[in-house]
């Protein structure tokens, strides 16, 4: 194991054939978990990657040799396992590595209720427990018991966004061979909207695409259906089913601001006057569209624990990110990609617009799009750009953002990837792109 190279800002991320990540691992998580909160009983999910259940087994057996029961809810979607944190009060477990190719899995942790377990929120303090790898004993062993949790998860999203809010719309969703398969059908069934899909059976060889919609070309597919129908929207969803991306009528991709602005108008129709939480890498319109609706916009750091906690602290009724994570207030402030896709049936049903027309109202400024750059030392190559662009308002609080005025760009390390991340957005698309030649002439050391 190498606690130094998988434990993450918010989350366990690693590779299984090197030896960083593996059962030792899982099984001090496990009595670190127990530790940290004092808990009776930990509510554990899992993807469907193949070494998912030898690190269930894992997870499992820390978490009851510490004492600690274990709520076995199977292959299920990351947000399944936030609901049912959330409904029964119980931390939470998720063993995911998301969107990664199948050589990585991972680990998602939180508190009763789903609150958020990360950098600064306790994953720092399990860390340190792995790394002395201490075991505890106890007096009596905690039990594992099966629970199906898919019926009462499929319930709670449709109290949130009752059937009768979504008409007759034709939708394309391609799940990526993961977890959102294993929900998808039953959420069609209870909607008058109407399912044709793709990949829909959970394999974590992922044998048609990546399970990670970020990329365009993992798109191609769901693109290329929709080309043989008419359909209202597209639907591709990440390897743990936390994410969705959106498609409009025309298969052109909505980016994670524009799903976030739409969503927001609805959620602030139905609370006036909330909080909305958007990450420092969205669109500058999202705070202007959440203010023009009502709204009170709150800006934050990327990340899911970071976000969560963002939202306890304010009371939001929504957060978005630009990656396609969408978070709800009534979901117990938890990210859900299925909740975000009924959410988007709603407003297009309501709206009565086709979404290649209803995105223009919220799209106001372009931008780049995420573009990755592999670097030997991202903080040096941060700092390049920095004093490459001297005399501009620079922000630290998430990798650098620095302020050009009408536009802007935000370069951070990734979390899970060893890559630097940049995002440009500016007037028009012929300054964005001369924005991203310039600071990629910096990074190659032109």
């Amino acid at each position: 194991m190498n606690p130094d190279v998988v434990f993450k800002a918010y989350d366990v991320r690693g590779r299984i054939d090197n030896g960083d990540l593996d059962e030792g691992l899982y099984r001090l998580v496990g009595a670190g978990l127990v530790a940290l909160l004092d808990v009776q009983s930990v509510a554990v999910g899992r993807d469907c990657r193949s070494s998912s259940m030898r690190f269930f087994e894992a997870l499992a057996e820390g978490l009851a040799d510490s004492g600690a029961d274990v709520v076995d809810l199977g292959e299920v979607p990351t947000d399944a396992v936030y609901y049912y944190s959330g409904r029964h009060d119980m931390a939470g477990g998720m063993i995911t590595a998301s969107h990664n190719p199948p050589v990585y899995n991972g680990l998602k942790l939180c508190r009763p209720g789903a609150a958020p377990i990360g950098e600064g929120t306790g994953l720092d303090w399990i860390k340190d427990y792995v790394v002395t790898g201490v075991r505890p004993t106890t007096g009596a062993r905690g039990s594992v018991v099966h629970v199906d949790v898919i019926p009462d998860y499929i319930n709670h999203l449709l109290s949130i966004v009752p059937p009768s809010e979504i008409g007759p719309l034709d939708v394309a969703v391609d799940a990526g061979n993961g977890m959102a398969g294993v929900a998808l059908g039953d959420v069609f069934a209870r909607i008058p909207a109407s399912l044709t899909g793709l990949y829909l059976e959970p394999d974590g060889s992922f044998p048609n695409h990546p399970a990670d919609p970020l990329v365009p070309e993992n798109l191609h597919d769901l693109q290329d259906l929709m080309t043989h129908g008419d359909y209202d929207l597209g639907v591709a969803f990440d390897g743990d089913a936390d994410r969705a991306f959106f498609l409009d009528d025309l298969g052109s991709p909505l980016s994670g601001s524009t799903v976030t602005s739409l969503i927001a108008r609805r959620l602030l129709e139905l609370h006036p006057g909330s909080p909305v939480v958007h990450n420092l890498i969205t669109s500058r319109a999202v705070a202007e569209i959440v203010s023009e609706a009502g709204g009170v916009p709150v800006r934050t750091r990327v990340g899911h624990s970071f976000i969560k906690q963002v939202m306890a602290d304010t009371g939001a009724v929504f957060g978005g990110e630009h990656s396609g994570h969408y978070y709800f207030r009534d979901n117990f402030k938890a990210d859900s990609g299925m909740l975000a896709m009924l959410f988007l049936l709603s407003v297009l049903t309501r709206s009565g617009k086709r979404l290649s027309l209803l995105r223009t109202e919220v799209e106001r400024y372009a931008t780049s799009g995420e573009i990755n750059f592999v670097v030997g030392d991202p903080n040096a190559a941060m700092a390049r750009v920095e004093q490459m662009m001297r005399g501009a308002a620079a922000d630290h609080s998430d990798g650098l953002t620095v302020d050009l005025g009408d536009e802007w760009f935000n370069l951070r390390p990734s979390n899970t990837e060893p890559l630097l991340r940049l995002n440009v957005e500016a007037g028009d698309p012929v300054r964005v792109g001369q924005i991203v030649d310039d600071i990629k002439r910096i990074l190659e050391g032109s």
